[in-house]
């Protein structure tokens, strides 16, 4: 899927805002999508350079939360009813043309994915929102993943995370 041209102003000012939850509810997005991937129902968000992703009981948010703790785990395992779930995030500060590269990338692997969403801040090509699903399957486990990536130009910023969702 291409990158949608997102219908807003870019609100999050820097990657260090970021906050991570497991448990809130919808919040406004700027471009959702629902896609079934390995028999289970995706839904992706984008909302103000932050993402959620909703897949049985996991509600991930990463976003900036008004009151909640800054930063995002550099990795976090919880057990979510029959599923173990994964996350892990990293900070990358690059010099311009790296950024630039990356954000092609991410831009790249966005629109070759089969079940992506990614979005585009008015005002800047390079700031990004992205996610991509993937699934495996084999006949013991059903195991979902998700990778996004947020872009921050002015500060040559690129926040990834990575996520599992694997049935017990």
């Amino acid at each position: 899927m291409h990158a949608l041209s997102l219908p807003a102003p870019y609100l999050d000012t820097a990657a260090d805002q970021l906050c991570f939850s497991l448990d809130l509810p919808e919040r406004p997005s700027l471009a959702e999508r629902e896609v079934l991937v390995g028999g289970m129902s995706v839904r992706m968000r984008l909302l103000g350079a932050s993402h959620q992703v909703f897949v049985g009981p996991v509600r991930e948010t990463v976003a900036c939360l008004p009151g909640a703790d800054r930063g995002l785990p550099a990795r976090l395992t919880r057990q979510q009813g029959d599923w173990t779930y994964d996350f892990g995030a990293t900070t990358a500060r690059l010099d311009p043309r790296e950024f630039s590269a990356q954000v092609a990338g991410i831009l790249g692997r966005a629109a070759e994915a089969e079940h992506s969403l990614c979005g585009v801040f008015p005002g800047s090509p390079e700031a990004v929102t992205a996610v991509v699903v993937e699934a495996s399957e084999n006949a013991c486990r059903t195991r979902l993943s998700w990778r996004t990536w947020h872009t921050y130009p002015q500060d040559g910023q690129i926040v990834s995370t990575h996520t599992t969702l694997e049935a017990r």
